[in-house]
């Protein structure tokens, strides 16, 4: 793994923060490319990436502040400075509400803007993932003995420390209760990114074909949500509900909200042409 790809000086450039950057800078091309295919201003293409980039962060730390609460009392200032720590769909819904405002202000239609996004978002997200792996900072998944198994040892979160709160992977592959860093697991950031790229690549192949203004998004929704309620079940993260981590919770939410929406758009489309 490696957190840290350069350091000059006192400047230091981390591998999330950069697959970071690299991720909204694609996102932008794109979406400057799709806001000219729709006829609209290219500039705004920019600032809602802007704004994009800005409430997706504090959504993501806000909401992961409010999983790790306890922790947050304990040591405020540290856990909302830290680096790390940024759930998705935090950022996700945050930046949603922020892009929805933003398109009244401009009197744009919310969906315009959101179907010009949405193959953008799902490749954005991908390469995002690239850096939480380089990271190690316990995205990744349960051990393995497949051959692509990855050592997350150097990493910000070792599986020592990650599976530490997993008394069944202790049981299973602990040495004096305690699981070996050095010991393989499921790289599933890459399985995300993988997914996420083969998805955008399906709705890019589609987005001059589906006219329906939402469609994009609709699908959108469903497709992040099959995504990560699959991958989760590689993930370490905590079960809540009927064997389900909040994520997998979310990710329904969503395939239910963008199943809803291709309904009432097919339903529409019907009663117009009828």
């Amino acid at each position: 793994m490696y957190p840290v790809i350069l350091e000059l000086g006192p400047f230091t450039i981390y591998s999330f923060g950069l697959m970071m950057g690299i991720s909204f800078i694609i996102a932008n091309l794109l979406l400057i490319k799709e806001f000219k295919r729709k006829k609209l201003d290219p500039d705004l293409a920019s600032n809602i990436t802007l704004i994009s980039l800005v409430a997706g962060v504090a959504g993501s730390k806000l909401l992961y502040l409010l999983e790790h609460f306890s922790q947050f009392m304990a040591d405020p200032i540290g856990m909302a400075f830290s680096p790390g720590g940024l759930t998705f769909y935090g950022g996700f819904v945050l930046a949603t509400l922020s892009i929805y405002y933003y398109a009244r202000s401009k009197k744009i239609r919310f969906m315009q803007v959101a179907d010009a996004i949405a193959p953008a978002l799902l490749l954005a997200y991908g390469i995002a993932r690239i850096g939480c792996h380089l990271a190690g900072d316990g995205d990744y998944g349960f051990p393995t003995t497949l051959p692509w198994g990855t050592d997350y040892s150097n990493g910000t979160f070792p599986p020592s420390a990650a599976f530490r709160n997993f008394p069944e992977i202790v049981a299973q592959y602990g040495v004096n209760g305690v699981v070996p860093d050095t010991i393989l697991c499921h790289p599933t950031p890459i399985y995300e990114m993988i997914i996420c790229s083969a998805f955008f690549l399906f709705m890019w192949k589609n987005r001059a074909i589906w006219t329906t203004e939402g469609q994009m998004f609709y699908t959108y929704l469903i497709l992040a949500g099959v995504e990560r309620f699959a991958v989760e079940f590689f993930r370490l993260n905590p079960r809540l509900f009927v064997g389900l981590s909040e994520a997998q919770i979310i990710a329904v939410i969503l395939i239910i909200i963008g199943a809803i929406g291709l309904t009432s758009l097919k339903r529409a489309t019907k009663h117009t042409s009828s």
